[in-house]
């Protein structure tokens, strides 16, 4: 997919959080998607969107020790899939795992637990430990023994920075946290969900998926897994 400049791809999105808002959805024409064409047309946007292919990615779960890559879901589960850090000290990357961990508590209570894979990829390996990912995700709710999450985690900063960037068109600077006496350093940052279908094809890019309403993603990820 042709990568386009970051700034444009934040002056498409804008601040509305509205991709995913159409309602009576139905399986498109071309069969690539089940969603209809979202409200807020991102086509322009640097990062994948609406009937794209989703990039590859194949980084470390670190829980597992194993590599997951996102080509071994298709043909068998759509991904939700988001970048967040654990020290992110404005609540936005919580916001983000909340979607991922609502939408992956419905669909054990609707029983397709098994059509769908959650991604949560850290670009702070050097704080994100396996140990401080674990504590994370038990903190959250997250049931890491579904078998259906996974932490992907690059071996270096300068890896995630290269695949958010290069891959996913989300450039990502490690900035000096002199505004919070805690930390060190902070990463400034797009809050992307991706929402995407068996086919390894974008249902949906929410370009602020800290604050799009949980029940819209909840209901996305139902009517694209179980269509």
């Amino acid at each position: 997919m042709d990568r386009r400049h970051y700034l444009q791809a934040v002056a498409t999105a804008g601040v509305t959080g509205v991709a995913g808002c159409l309602d009576g959805l139905s399986e498109t024409d071309d069969g690539k998607t089940v969603l209809e064409p979202p409200a807020q047309d991102l086509s322009a946007a640097s990062h994948p969107s609406y009937g794209d292919e989703l990039p590859e990615l194949e980084l470390p779960d670190p829980l597992t020790g194993e590599p997951v890559s996102t080509t071994q879901f298709e043909g068998e589960r759509a991904v939700l899939l988001t970048f967040f850090y654990t020290n992110c000290p404005d609540g936005m990357c919580p916001a983000l795992i909340l979607r991922l961990r609502r939408s992956q508590e419905v669909a054990a209570a609707e029983g397709y637990d098994d059509d769908i894979a959650f991604l949560a990829m850290t670009f702070d390996p050097e704080r994100d430990t396996a140990v401080e990912l674990e504590s994370y995700g038990v903190e959250r709710g997250v049931d890491l023994e579904a078998g259906n999450w996974h932490y992907l985690r690059p071996d270096r900063y300068e890896d995630g920075a290269t695949v958010l960037t290069e891959r996913f068109g989300l450039p990502l600077k490690k900035v000096d946290a002199e505004e919070y006496d805690h930390l060190e350093y902070v990463f400034p940052h797009y809050n992307l969900l991706l929402l995407v279908n068996e086919r390894g094809i974008v249902e949906r890019a929410y370009p602020n998926g800290a604050t799009v309403e949980v029940a819209r993603v909840v209901a996305d990820v139902e009517t694209v897994v179980t269509a």
